[in-house]
């Protein structure tokens, strides 16, 4: 493999490329007419232009990439995550066109793309699974059998959903009519595929995933989890490897189910299986990723692995370079999604020119960014700007790490999450790792941060008084100066 397309944009097409140029492989990125000026397209041996700034005639567009592919000459395509990254076709058509896909085969894809496929497949290789029913309804008195069965609360979820959407938690029977006709209708709007399946609500729920490599040999490695129950509207927020609550015992259990989810579907490359965990410290599969995660730094941090590298190994048919016993946990690591989002008015987007932009520096700290200063943050994409990451010996030194980071961030000329993500940092529950996702809901309020933000400027504006005043007390001496007097 010589040369590599990424066939995304921002900060994951920018790592893809660093990843690539480190092992001596040229990259060629594709862009829409807003991403005309940004670091990916700059930072490629080539590039190539492929539509307008809607995602739908442009990133989104297989056609336009693969023309891209084959006009540069490129042998591998890596999509990155988010738009064509878990589209099965997508792979299928690259594979067709005698170039490399850098991911799992079409078939793993399709498989774990289905909720109620994955689990399917799952429980054939006695991977715990949260009770409930395993086909898909759209009856609403079958769906009262199924939820007197296993017992309120319940969750209705989507076949085909992702990020939240077509989910419904149901606490009585009467509400089950009600929010399984919205499940259902959010789901045909986002998916195209208005199939549900209930299941038992866990209590207490934390969000824990594994992350999996493997090659094209059959070989299959588990490289430790990440917490990944700070979340809003079921979107991560802030990750950290390890889990704070796994002991060695549960963290090998996890490891291993998660290795067998991989198996049933032949996975090759990189993936997350996703585990909910009750307050009993027993673990059900939710799903696999089948693809590079967002949050995959703070596993690099932790494991010195590089899984981008590992990814073009494997897609090589090499084979991979490290066995289970070889890995260990190093340290801790924390990320933070800063996204161009005001946490004080519901997390909605905030677009408008970077007239500040200064990520931090130092050691340990790992900032994965796509913008500069100056530049605009578009409305057509996801509006996170940045992946914020930290690493330190322990976890209360990671904690620390971070809020210096996050002080030391100066973004001007649009709203971002970084004083949520401080928010976090501090907080007690936080801290102590006695949280599940339902953190945001329980203690975060627009309030609550203003109230923060006000503290702090009142305590600025009290430190700046009391210095003034010390310096106006302070004695002046009038500095001697030269006179033409002598004594005699």
């Amino acid at each position: 493999m010589k040369k590599i397309l990424v066939a995304n944009r921002g900060e994951i097409a920018l790592r893809v490329m660093r990843t690539a140029r480190k092992m001596g492989i040229a990259t060629v990125a594709v862009y829409s007419e807003a991403d005309r000026f940004s670091p990916h397209v700059r930072f490629a041996d080539e590039a190539i232009c492929i539509g307008p700034a809607a995602s739908s005639q442009s990133y989104l567009r297989m056609d336009k990439i693969l023309d891209a592919a084959r006009q540069t000459g490129a042998d591998g395509i890596h999509p990155g995550y988010g738009f064509l990254s878990e589209n099965a076709a997508f792979a299928r058509a690259v594979a067709e066109a005698g170039i490399t896909f850098i991911g799992p085969n079409p078939e793993s894809i399709e498989v774990m793309g289905s909720k109620l496929a994955a689990k399917e497949a799952a429980k054939k290789f006695n991977v715990p699974m949260v009770p409930g029913i395993d086909e898909a309804i759209t009856d609403v008195e079958k769906a009262k059998e199924i939820g007197r069965e296993v017992g309120y609360p319940i969750l209705i979820k989507a076949s085909a959903g992702g990020g939240g959407k077509g989910m419904r938690m149901v606490e009585r029977e009467e509400d089950l009519k009600e929010q399984m006709e919205r499940a259902i209708s959010e789901a045909v709007s986002a998916f195209g595929d208005g199939s549900v399946f209930i299941e038992k609500y866990v209590l207490g729920p934390r969000h824990i995933e594994i992350q999996v490599m493997g090659d094209q040999h059959g070989n299959i490695i588990y490289c430790f989890e990440r917490e990944c129950s700070i979340q809003r509207r079921h979107q991560k927020v802030v990750e950290e490897a390890p889990c704070a609550i796994l002991t060695p015992e549960l963290r090998k259990a996890m490891g291993e189910a998660a290795v067998r989810v991989a198996q049933s579907c032949n996975y090759v490359g990189a993936g997350t299986v996703e585990f909910l965990v009750d307050i009993n410290r027993d673990f059900f599969f939710l799903e696999m990723n089948t693809r590079l995660q967002v949050e995959h730094p703070v596993t690099e941090m932790i494991s010195g692995l590089d899984l981008v590298e590992l990814q073009i190994r494997v897609a090589r048919g090499e084979t991979l370079p490290v066995k289970q016993e070889d890995l260990r946990i190093h340290g801790h690591a924390l990320e933070l999604r800063v996204y161009a989002e005001d946490p004080l008015n519901n997390f909605l987007p905030s677009v408008g020119k970077l007239a500040r932009y200064r990520p931090p520096q130092g050691h340990d700290i790992r900032v994965d960014d796509g913008f500069q200063e100056g530049m605009d943050v578009p409305i057509y994409y996801d509006p996170m700007l940045a992946k914020l990451i930290v690493h330190a010996p322990t976890r209360d030194m990671a904690i620390q790490r971070m809020k210096e980071a996050i002080d030391a961030y100066e973004i001007e000329g649009v709203a971002t999450t970084l004083p949520f993500g401080r928010f976090v940092m501090d907080h007690p529950a936080f801290v102590s790792a006695d949280f599940d996702t339902s953190f945001v809901n329980r203690y975060f309020s627009p309030d609550i941060l203003v109230k923060s933000v006000e503290k702090e400027a009142h305590a600025a504006a009290v430190l700046a008084l009391l210095l003034h005043l010390k310096q106006r007390k302070q004695l002046k001496v009038v500095a001697p100066s030269e006179s033409n007097w002598s004594a005699r």
